[in-house]
């Protein structure tokens, strides 16, 4: 499949990390989604019917990150990306990278975080 709709810069304060400020106060992350899904449908039929919503998308994703405080960026992403292939069965794929630009990092850095790639299993 080589279609693809990307969603980037998605901001979400949440409460994930190891340290307690980090549970307690939150920060911003950012999240950018892409989905591989078959648009040669939608593409002629001009019909939502026949693609996912964006707004739905970025809503499960957000409601996924949100769900839970978790220790790991890598649980957090894996969370959006189970949630995406859960509710859209027209996405084959989904790659979710995760930024957290304030990491309690003891170093000057412009961002860190992780992206995976989850294929649904057939």
């Amino acid at each position: 499949m080589s279609d693809t709709i990307f969603i980037t810069g998605v901001v979400i304060h949440a409460r994930h990390g190891v340290m307690d400020h980090e549970t307690e106060v939150g920060q911003r992350f950012v999240i950018d989604l892409e989905l591989s899904i078959n648009l040669s449908e939608s593409s002629r039929t001009d019909r939502l019917a026949d693609t996912v919503s964006y707004s739905n998308v970025v809503a499960t994703a957000t409601s996924a990150f949100k769900n839970a405080n978790y220790k790991l960026l890598e649980r957090a992403a894996g969370a959006v990306a189970d949630a995406v292939l859960g509710a859209f069965p027209k996405v084959g794929a989904v790659k979710v990278t995760v930024h957290k630009p304030h990491a309690p990092i003891a170093a000057i850095f412009d961002d860190v975080g992780v992206v995976l790639t989850r294929t649904r299993q057939s």
